[in-house]
């Protein structure tokens, strides 16, 4: 039988034996992180640690994520493009996915994140995490973001936290907008005319130069137009308070080349608002119509030029009005539901734009008021309007040919295309001028020329007439 003595005489040898393990093993542990150190780079080690502490003291069931899709029913997710504006600016540098692009003009490239990158943020001293993903749904895939946190900051997050986020992407766009033009691609959704149509928005930067300033405009209507655009954007409340959805519609009418485009890039420089371009003709039916209006953003611009063109909304008392119901399912009645109809109400601060050479030909229920709010007449080019050209191309206010220029604009008409084609030809004012003087003149006598010719038929015409008339009394 072992005894006490016994016992305390061996706890050396256990001592000793407990020792050397312990020494082994802290030999052996430094073996390890000396190779660790050695064979697997810092990136690599903090990546794994990082993880491993997530994974180990993180509490059990404590985690909530909240996803958000990139659309909210039928309309464009203001939530998630603020989101997108706002991690632009939280990348890492430690971010291994980025993507990057470059649309033609632009002077730098645009980085964003891409799928499956991690961003972290913080935000009260919460630790949040946000992924981009993607979903599947029927049109295809639909981009997510998804956001991590602890639960137990639930409505810090949701009543402070992302209305955080909105808030610092409103300033991002007032102080870095970049203005798009966006078209739609048309796609096919099943193998006959009789599925829907679908197309996605893409766009490109809108990079026209033109300004209200630069403008060929009657300064009186430009002043009004000014006016307009301000009083809309500042009357959220008024809207409000009369029961009109905020929107505003425009139809700018005139012969081609008298600066309906640029007017519309001046307008869309002027306010900062993004333009949707949309044509008509490529639209199957008003249901199509319906889901492109709400798939527009706030503070944009709806834009259909050349309204004259499609059948639709031309007179019905034109006698060159067609109508091929076989070919064309949009009707007038779409048309006038998009302009000021209930679903007109979905969005804010949104701006529809019409274009026509002819407003006589279009359907005068296209042009009352609520529907065209202001008709603007881009007229043939003033002499102010010459002016404004002058001094934009020429780098002058004044020349001894203005006086001569004024007195042939007030009989001929010229658009201010033509005039700006003639200073573009040359750099030297009185070369420019000189050379505008001789091509407004040759238009003058051409178009003297062809009053004439179209003198001389009615009056051939009405030669023949009585001519016709002897004989039917001769006859009789």
């Amino acid at each position: 039988m072992e005894t006490m003595g016994d016992f305390f005489s061996g706890m050396p040898a256990v001592a000793t034996r407990l020792f050397s393990f312990y020494a082994s093993l802290q030999a052996f542990i430094v073996l390890i992180r000396t190779m660790i150190n050695e064979l697997i780079p810092d990136q690599t080690r903090t990546y794994v640690l990082s993880k491993l502490q997530t994974y180990w003291f993180a509490p059990p069931f404590s985690q909530l994520t909240l996803l958000i899709e990139e659309d909210h029913g039928m309309t464009p997710n203001e939530i998630y493009y603020a989101i997108q504006a706002y991690l632009d600016t939280k990348i890492p540098p430690s971010a291994e996915r980025l993507k990057v692009g470059k649309t033609p003009g632009d002077n730098n490239l645009n980085v964003t994140i891409a799928k499956g990158q991690e961003v972290p943020d913080s935000f009260q001293n919460i630790r949040l995490k946000w992924v981009l993903g993607t979903k599947r749904d029927y049109n295809g895939f639909d981009s997510t973001f998804e956001l991590s946190f602890d639960k137990k900051y639930k409505e810090i997050v949701l009543q402070s936290y992302l209305p955080h986020i909105i808030a610092r992407a409103n300033d991002l766009k007032v102080t870095d907008k970049v203005l798009k033009l966006y078209s739609r691609s048309h796609t096919q959704r099943g193998g006959d005319d009789s599925y829907d149509y679908t197309g996605d928005w893409g766009f490109t930067t809108l990079k026209h130069p033109a300004t209200f300033d630069t403008m060929a405009m009657d300064p009186e209507l430009k002043k009004a137009m000014i006016d307009d655009l301000n009083r809309f954007v500042a009357r959220k409340e008024y809207y409000k308070r009369v029961g009109k959805p905020w929107k505003r519609g425009y139809l700018l009418y005139g012969p081609p080349g008298t600066g309906k485009s640029s007017l519309i890039a001046a307008m869309a420089n002027y306010l900062k608002f993004d333009i949707y371009h949309l044509e008509l003709n490529s639209i199957r039916s008003d249901n199509e119509l319906k889901q492109i209006l709400v798939s527009t953003t706030s503070k944009s611009m709806i834009v259909i030029e050349d309204i004259d063109c499609n059948a639709e909304t031309r007179d019905r008392g034109d006698s060159l009005y067609q109508y091929e119901p076989t070919i064309a399912k949009l009707t007038l009645s779409g048309i006038l539901n998009f302009t000021d109809g209930l679903w007109s109400s979905c969005g804010e601060q949104r701006i529809i734009v019409f274009t026509t050479n002819h407003k006589d030909l279009l359907d005068p229920a296209l042009l009352r008021p609520g529907r065209m709010d202001m008709q603007i007449y881009m007229s043939y080019c003033t002499y102010d309007g010459f002016k404004t050209l002058a001094s934009n191309y020429l780098g002058v206010t004044d020349h001894p040919l203005f006086g001569e220029i004024e007195t042939l604009l007030k009989n001929t008409e010229v658009t201010p295309a033509e005039i700006g084609e003639e200073f573009m030809r040359s750099d030297d004012a009185d070369v420019a001028l000189g050379g505008l003087v001789e091509f407004i003149n040759r238009k003058k006598i051409g178009g003297d020329r062809m009053e004439m010719e179209r003198a001389t038929k009615v009056d051939e015409g009405r030669e023949n007439d009585d001519e016709s008339e002897g004989i039917g009394v001769a006859s009789t």
